[in-house]
């Protein structure tokens, strides 16, 4: 590790200095896991600020529960204690592939580490690369085969839109006055009661990890790593509807189209008498999500028997009621827009992986 990489501590803000208003021109906040803390962009005094090139990222690990990924971007992190650590490349030319070829490596080690392990010595940690015919690491290969798992990657994403008709993102016209409505603010709006939405608000049940015995079941707990499917369980529990939404105990939103199991720190809503669409309840996770972002952590926990009387702004009707349908057409169209988006992406990567397969003859 240490013939590649350079170490340095990346200190956090303290508590005191912590700011979670949403912010367009900010940067996110890296928690211990090496992923997003907090769905939103923040602004924090800039003596906290890591600076990364998006085109050369770095790796970064935390000592603390064993973590390592990749960051592409400024961003700070949370807590000002060492125990995250960044990994900067030695080598001047380099870019996200290599990085991406590198890091998976790391993980088969990294699964290794965790509380218990000390990771002081970790430039000394060995693991194998590729290399040339003279003995140099083979750069262009790794990229290479890394674009080549991107293609297949994005040949099973092409299968899928055609499958599912996703690959049809022209909006119609009737999507796009929808669209216009709300950029417009020509939409009529209302305040909603949690309890006027869902007629089923309900905690899960504790179930211990030791006591989880593997089956078909997919079970829910807090967090936002696999939308907070912790596996799949074989114990007698309570089943969950689909066409529901999830809230955690830290306001960590998902809709489910699928029935599941749910531990104790995360709380289900549906209707049963009232069943909304896929769309429009898809509507009202997201502004769910937003409402509550940043306000609920570990010494601020979210419990379902507190959300009864939330109120979140929703598209009304002229009769007071919630306007379903509006919201299940806007969704709707915001899919296609963002399906678009990604077959553009998609041929662009198509593009730009047979050239670089095709310079390198990867078989």
């Amino acid at each position: 590790m240490g013939d590649l990489f350079s170490k340095k501590t990346m200190i956090g803000f303290p508590k005191s200095e912590e700011n979670l208003d949403a912010n367009e021109h900010g940067y996110h906040i890296f928690g211990q896991n090496i992923k997003y803390q907090h769905e939103q962009k923040v602004m924090i005094n800039k003596k906290y600020l890591h600076t990364v090139n998006p085109k050369q990222p770095i790796l970064a690990y935390t000592s603390s529960v064993g973590e390592i990924g990749m960051i592409s971007e400024s961003f700070y992190r949370s807590g000002n204690n060492g125990a995250f650590q960044g990994l900067f490349f030695k080598f001047e030319k380099y870019n996200k592939s290599h990085m991406l070829y590198i890091m998976c490596t790391l993980k088969k080690q990294f699964k290794y580490f965790g509380y218990a392990t000390g990771m002081a010595d970790i430039l000394s940690l060995s693991f194998d690369l590729p290399i040339d015919k003279s003995g140099e690491i083979a750069f262009d290969y790794m990229e290479a085969y890394i674009k080549e798992l991107e293609a297949e990657r994005i040949k099973e994403l092409e299968a899928y839109l055609v499958a599912t008709g996703l690959n049809d993102y022209v909006l119609s016209d009737d999507e796009k006055q929808v669209i216009a409505k709300f950029k417009n603010n020509k939409v009529t709006w209302g305040e909603f009661k949690y309890r006027d939405l869902f007629d089923h608000i309900v905690q899960g049940r504790r179930l211990k990890k030791d006591d989880q015995t593997v089956g078909d079941l997919p079970f829910v707990m807090s967090g936002t790593t696999n939308s907070g499917i912790v596996g799949k369980i074989g114990n007698i529990t309570r089943i969950f509807p689909k066409n529901s939404l999830t809230i955690d105990i830290f306001g960590s939103v998902f809709y489910r189209n699928y029935v599941y199991g749910m531990g104790d720190d995360t709380g289900a809503y549906w209707n049963e008498k009232n069943e909304l669409s896929k769309f429009a309840m898809l509507y009202i996770a997201a502004s769910i999500s937003k409402s509550l972002s940043g306000k609920y952590d570990y010494g601020n926990k979210l419990r379902s028997s507190r959300t009864f009387d939330f109120i979140i702004k929703l598209p009304m009707k002229s009769d007071q009621n919630p306007d379903y349908e509006l919201m299940s057409r806007y969704i709707h169209a915001i899919e296609k827009i963002i399906i678009k988006g990604v077959v553009e992406w998609k041929d662009k990567q198509i593009k730009a992986t047979r050239k670089v397969v095709s310079k390198n003859n990867v078989n």
